[in-house]
């Protein structure tokens, strides 16, 4: 197994170049002994010596180094900290980094290459004795500067993730059929309610009105069945596109319902539950016309092979 020589270790406050102590050719029949000092500062402090700390700058640097190291990428203040800080080998004699990400290798070696990156159990463990003993090995940190610098580089980190996510036109798609799918369920419940509510004041106007949308908005302009009159033939027939023959069987109906009366305050609380469904199918309604835009603007070919809606179900299941 590869000697180490150096350990990079990533930390919230900046990065630090750590100088492994141990002969090349014992790390690796070791590693038990690593595990065991990682706990203990005095016996760890014997493997690892700090030969250099590079704080960031701010909270703006430190979020840039953690996207770059995220992405396995190199930035400019880390080569500038690995140059100044590691000697330079040559093809003959290679330097053996310690990282913790073993992605980030590639990019290291591009840049320089007489260092080789080494990811393992031993450097995991090391790294792990860096961590726990952070604020005693690395100089100018106070007690705490590293829990703080933690919490506040996750909540930027995560904020500039989610940002980025929202960014995608995709995610609007998924969470528009999401909620399409939400309201059809939630519409089908209120509309049965405010039938089965309704139907024991006027129980005829559901087989003359199936629509649900339809009998919601009628029940809100008809109130009480013995309030229609011959002429309220023109507004019932507005709410039924213009159907002058269904508004006449809605008023007959209504003369000759065998429904029972109904209290002002039952009345009150049908009215304001069919409001409510009356409100909610409208919203579905503008939804769907803004993912079909949507759709039409992300995906106009899928949209046009398959619909839609079949087709903003294939990208939320594909992503």
């Amino acid at each position: 197994m590869a000697g180490l020589d150096y350990v990079l270790f990533e930390e919230p406050t900046g990065y630090a170049i750590f100088k492994v102590k141990l002969q090349q050719d014992d790390i690796g029949s070791r590693l038990k002994e690593v595990q065991q000092a990682a706990n203990d500062l005095g016996t760890f402090s014997k493997l690892v010596e700090l030969v250099s700390f590079a704080p960031f700058k701010g909270a703006a640097q430190a979020l840039e180094n953690a996207n770059d190291i995220s992405e396995g990428l190199v930035s400019d203040y880390l080569k500038s900290i690995l140059e100044l800080n590691i000697p330079k080998g040559s093809s003959k004699k290679q330097v053996n980094l310690g990282i913790s990400d073993k992605a980030l290798g590639p990019s290291i070696k591009e840049v320089f290459p007489y260092i080789d990156c080494i990811s393992n159990e031993v450097v995991q463990d090391l790294l792990r004795g860096i961590r726990f003993h952070g604020e005693k090995l690395l100089k100018d940190l106070n007690d705490g500067d590293i829990d703080r610098a933690q919490l506040g580089l996750g909540h930027a980190y995560s904020r500039a993730k989610v940002k980025f996510s929202v960014q995608k036109n995709d995610n609007h798609i998924i969470q528009a059929i999401a909620l399409l799918d939400q309201l059809d369920k939630d519409i089908n419940t209120y509309s049965m309610r405010v039938k089965e509510w309704y139907g024991w004041h006027f129980p005829e106007l559901a087989k003359i009105v199936p629509d649900n949308y339809s009998f919601a908005k009628l029940v809100l302009y008809i109130k009480d069945k013995a309030s229609i009159t011959e002429e309220s033939l023109h507004d019932i027939a507005g709410l039924l596109n213009e159907d002058a023959g269904v508004a006449q069987q809605v008023i007959d109906a209504a003369r000759i319902s065998m429904g029972q009366d109904i209290s002002e305050q039952d009345m009150t609380n049908v009215l304001t539950f069919a409001e409510r469904t009356v409100s909610i199918t409208e919203y579905r309604q503008s939804l769907y016309k803004y993912l079909t835009d949507k759709m039409h603007t992300v995906a106009p070919n899928l949209s046009e092979l398959i619909g839609e809606v079949v087709g903003a179900r294939l990208i939320s299941h594909a992503d």
